[in-house]
């Protein structure tokens, strides 16, 4: 089966977040959406979100899940946003408690802060599966960018995340807490053992050198042949001392603060103090 794929390039962030559709029906899933956040201002917008549920209403469908691919370190998630105006359920990978525990003490949310999964609907393992309408999706566990990472397999449609980027930029960084390169590539190789034609959607692009385009759709013949990191044969050892190398010479992300603190909660804000307000932490020599 081939499902209806629509891309929303989010300039902020370089994020992609998808509609996924039924071909034979109105049912669909968002992936990955984005909740806007100017960190300077401490200030949120929806104009992300607000356009992906513009569109699933003027084309009449039905929202049945809300995915996300992991705990996103570079955006916040708007699926609790969305949520509120269009439905569906909200699902993670079940190793979402993991990064709970992990985070939770980075930014010490204490007792109160369930580390159990359980602000998301639906807590997904490797080999289960969920329909979107009449369509199947199935869930491969692919961790190594972070532990909880997950790609949704749909029709001839593989939704991977931060685990793959584009062929001529590579894959994921793999040195934030309970990331490993060797995990990683083992779980490159879980996804390039798809059939060749299956369609690659990747979860971010930042135009390779030479590319004067973005561009978030690939296929995984074309990353087994051509991916600058672990196409063409590349050993697991190459790899390793490639992707560590140059992982020890990145900057965090720009938004993994708050993003952390908002993502392990399903999208939603810390709760808020007895005014009504409510705060992000900023936690000195963590991270």
């Amino acid at each position: 089966m081939t499902p209806e794929v629509t891309g929303f390039f989010d300039d902020a962030t370089n994020t992609i977040s998808y509609v996924v559709r039924d071909p034979n029906g109105t049912s669909c899933a968002i992936i990955d959406s984005v909740l806007d956040f100017d960190y300077s201002s401490g200030r949120t917008d929806t104009r992300s979100a607000d356009a992906i549920i513009a569109f699933v209403q003027d084309k009449g469908y039905t929202v049945d899940w809300l995915l996300e691919s992991h705990v996103h370190a570079d955006h916040l998630s708007a699926a609790p946003y969305i949520q509120e105006r269009v439905g569906g359920k909200i699902g993670i990978g079940d190793r979402i408690t993991v990064v709970q525990d992990t985070f939770g003490k980075v930014f010490n949310e204490g007792t109160e802060f369930q580390r159990d999964g359980s602000q998301f609907d639906q807590l997904f393992q490797e080999g289960d599966s969920l329909m979107i309408g009449q369509m199947r999706g199935d869930v491969l566990h692919t961790p190594g960018h972070t532990p909880a990472c997950l790609t949704y397999v749909i029709g001839d449609a593989a939704f991977v995340g931060d685990t793959l980027f584009m062929p001529d930029f590579g894959t994921a960084r793999c040195d934030f807490p309970g990331g490993s390169s060797e995990v990683l590539f083992d779980s490159v190789q879980k996804i390039l053992s798809l059939p060749d034609e299956t369609r690659i959607f990747v979860g971010h692009d930042y135009k390779a050198p030479g590319r004067d385009h973005y561009a978030w759709e690939s296929t995984v013949g074309e990353q087994k042949a051509a991916n600058v990191h672990v196409g063409a044969g590349k050993s697991k050892e190459d790899f390793v001392e490639m992707r560590d190398t140059r992982d020890a010479s990145l900057d965090m992300p720009k938004l993994i603060i708050p993003s952390l603190q908002v993502n392990m909660r399903a999208g939603q804000m810390p709760e808020p103090d007895e005014q009504g307000d409510v705060f992000l932490k900023v936690p000195v020599n963590k991270l």
